[in-house]
C-alpha cells in the first residue's frame, strides 16, 4: 500500500529564515512581502487563550485579514524568543508590542499600547508557509 506524500518540509535553518522574513515584512507593514512567502492555500489561525477569535482560509483571505489588521496599528513589532523544530511544524514563542492607532469596539482606545506573550505554529509545504497558528 503506498502512503500518501507529505508536504515538503523546509530542513531547519531554511524554516528559521521564512519565518525570520515573515515577521520582518510583518514588522514592516509589507502585506506584499507577507504574502510572497505563503503557500496559495494558506491556513490561520489566532486564538486568544481557547477563542478562536480570527481565521482565514486561502491568500485571499488572509491578505483582507492582514489589512484589516494593518489599519489597527500605528506601530507593531513581533520578535522571536525561543524557536522549536518538529516534523511537521516550527513553534515561534513571541513576544508582541503593538500600538493602536484607531478604537477597538468594547476595547482599548486608538494610542493603546498593547504588550503579549505567545506562541506562533508555522507549517510548511513546498518551501513555502502552509499554516500559522497565533496563540495568546
Amino acid at each position: 500500500m503506498k502512503q500518501p506524500e507529505q508536504p515538503e518540509q523546509p530542513e531547519p535553518p531554511a524554516k528559521r529564515e521564512l519565518i525570520d522574513r515573515y515577521l520582518a515584512a510583518y514588522n514592516a507593514f509589507d502585506i506584499d512581502g507577507m504574502m510572497a512567502l505563503l503557500a496559495p492555500t494558506v491556513r490561520f489561525e489566532n486564538y486568544s487563550g481557547e477563542a478562536l477569535t480570527a481565521e482565514a482560509t486561502g491568500a485571499d483571505e488572509f491578505r483582507r485579514l492582514a489589512e484589516r489588521a494593518r489599519d489597527m496599528f500605528a506601530e507593531r513589532e513581533q520578535s522571536i524568543t525561543a524557536l522549536d523544530h518538529a516534523d511537521h511544524c516550527s513553534v515561534a514563542h513571541i513576544a508582541y508590542r503593538g500600538r493602536l492607532c484607531q478604537d477597538i469596539p468594547n476595547g482599548p482606545a486608538a494610542g493603546t499600547v498593547l504588550e503579549l506573550s505567545g506562541k506562533s505554529e508555522f507549517s510548511f509545504d513546498g518551501g513555502l508557509i502552509a499554516k500559522i497558528v497565533d496563540r495568546s
